[in-house]
């Protein structure tokens, strides 16, 4: 199975920076897109920033500037940093990439489990 692992998430005050990874793992065996969702509660998930495997980058309106999405495919990880952080980026955030594995080769999405991400004074 194909298994998504989130880190760094936390608690941050506004203007504070965090760093969020995202290691995939398992039966994965070629990777496409990555990117990073959120959910706040009572609002529907809404994609944040994702990156492809040509290297193309593109973001929500709402953090252009102030986010950073990457990647390194050699170790299948993907990251967001995330800068300026403001009270209404709080929300839970989801690593998402599309892949195919061993015995697949459909490309399918997979979510990681989500990590709290909190910004408040």
């Amino acid at each position: 199975q194909v298994q998504l692992v989130e880190s760094g998430g936390g608690l941050v005050q506004p203007g504070g920076s965090l760093r969020l990874s995202c290691v995939a793992s398992g039966s994965i065996s070629s990777i496409s897109v990555m990117g990073w969702y959120r959910q706040a509660p009572g609002k529907q998930r809404e994609l944040v920033a994702v990156s492809t495997s040509g290297g193309i980058t593109n973001y929500v309106e709402s953090v252009k500037g102030r986010f950073t999405i990457s990647r390194d495919n050699a170790k299948n990880t993907v990251y967001l940093q995330m800068n300026s952080l403001k009270p209404e980026d709080t929300a839970l955030y989801y690593c998402n990439i599309r892949g195919t594995t061993e015995w697949d080769t459909t490309p399918r999405k997979y979510w990681g489990q989500g990590t709290q991400v909190t910004v408040s004074s």
